[in-house]
């Protein structure tokens, strides 16, 4: 992208826009996580907001109101898109809900939304989005989740984050 001048730059340097863009970490995961995994997603949820991260989820219980609580309580922004047209269906933590009537369809929006993702355990819809990932390039991350091919495994909340901030900004080919 190219660079463009930025005001608050002395004497009207440049700024990458790029680079100055937040970086979008989509987390998945289980709807009924055990107590571990749901303490693990608001810990990575508040990790990857204070680095400042933009967080998206389904925008519904278990992991994806657990990593969305630990962001919005790091002061993060949360995006939400969820499978019905409520947007009142959101868990409390979400700032931003985006309905789309799409069912588990929209788990491909999450997935093209993100710069990585990151699965913190799950069932099914959680392995949908991990191979729509691992489909279109998109960089995963896994915590206690699906041992398939392509997932790079991280023993710790705070190591899933780092990992997960680092692929996402990766230059994709």
């Amino acid at each position: 992208m190219a660079a463009e001048p930025d005001p608050r730059a002395p004497q009207g340097g440049l700024v990458n826009i790029a680079s100055a863009r937040a970086l979008n970490i989509a987390v998945v995961g289980a709807s009924q996580p055990t107590a571990a995994q749901a303490q693990a997603a608001e810990c990575v949820g508040g990790g990857l907001a204070a680095a400042g991260a933009t967080v998206i989820t389904g925008g519904d219980p278990g992991v994806m109101a657990a990593v969305s609580r630990g962001a919005a309580q790091a002061g993060g922004t949360v995006i939400g898109i969820l499978p019905g047209t409520d947007r009142a269906a959101a868990n409390p933590w979400v700032g931003i809900a985006l309905p789309t009537g799409l069912g588990e369809l929209r788990n491909g929006l999450i997935v093209r939304s993100a710069d990585a993702l990151l699965a913190v355990g799950g069932a099914y819809g959680t392995l949908s989005e991990v191979a729509l990932a691992l489909a279109t390039g998109v960089p995963v991350v896994g915590y206690d989740t699906w041992d398939i091919a392509g997932i790079e495994v991280a023993e710790s909340p705070a190591q899933a984050v780092a990992m997960a901030l680092e692929r996402a900004a990766r230059p994709r080919s």
